[in-house]
């Protein structure tokens, strides 16, 4: 920020004035609270928020300083939204994957198109490989590209099993997220084939299921005396 636009002291005074104001206005709608999903208690959580962020990047801007808060991202479901009886669910999942080991993907996505060089054509077309030597060319290609790698890996097995024997492939976990939502009526066959992630409503989701390592540090800064093995955070609108 140039010296121009520097915030004034009283414009970092008002802004901590701003603060005390929501954190009042917060305690007041967590203690008159009607219910677990109160919209006022989100509003007053989100008022808080911005008005602590803004404190926090004037007193930086203005005296370089910082707070001791840490400000939450909105990471977390609004209320639910949806049918009090949903007659369908989409399940909706992510996971995200490093490739840890190039040389054990290619060397079991070669094991694969081996064993059935059938199972090499997709990732051969994947590649830009084509001709009436595709079969031929399987090993080839597989054993020199990580792109058509994975589209063997992906083509042979479920991502389940995928997920389950992930070191097995060269593969390391990142995050992952599960979420189920409900649905008025069941999709039609292909309906949404062509953008499976663009209806996706946070309203909508009965219950989330996120994996992070995020969430084994925060076991490891804390005092909690349980193992950690399991980092499991689930959502339910239920309570």
């Amino acid at each position: 920020m140039s010296d121009a636009a520097q915030p004034s002291a009283a414009e970092v005074r008002a802004a901590a004035e701003a603060v005390k104001a929501a954190l009042d206005r917060h305690l007041d709608a967590v203690e008159r609270r009607s219910g677990p999903d109160d919209p006022a208690v989100y509003a007053a959580f989100d008022e808080l928020a911005a008005a602590a962020e803004l404190y926090d990047e004037l007193l930086y801007d203005t005296y370089d300083e910082v707070t001791p808060f840490e400000i939450p991202g909105n990471d977390t479901l609004p209320a639910y939204a949806g049918p009090e009886e949903p007659s369908a669910l989409t399940v909706l999942i992510r996971r995200d994957y490093t490739v840890a080991e190039p040389q054990r993907l290619l060397h079991q996505a070669q094991r694969i198109a081996d064993l059935d060089p059938d199972a090499a054509d997709g990732a051969i077309g994947m590649a830009g490989t084509a001709g009436d030597g595709a079969d031929a060319d399987a090993a080839a290609v597989v054993g020199s590209s990580v792109h058509a790698a994975l589209g063997v890996l992906f083509g042979e097995f479920e991502p389940d099993e995928i997920a389950s024997r992930h070191q097995e492939f060269g593969l390391e976990e990142g995050d992952s997220t599960l979420w189920v939502a409900a649905a008025d009526d069941p999709a039609e066959p292909g309906e949404w084939l062509s953008a499976p992630f663009d209806q996706a409503d946070p309203q909508r989701v009965v219950c989330r299921f996120d994996v992070s390592a995020v969430f084994d540090e925060e076991l490891d800064d804390g005092d909690d005396d349980g193992d950690g093995d399991e980092a499991l955070e689930t959502l339910d609108h239920d309570g």
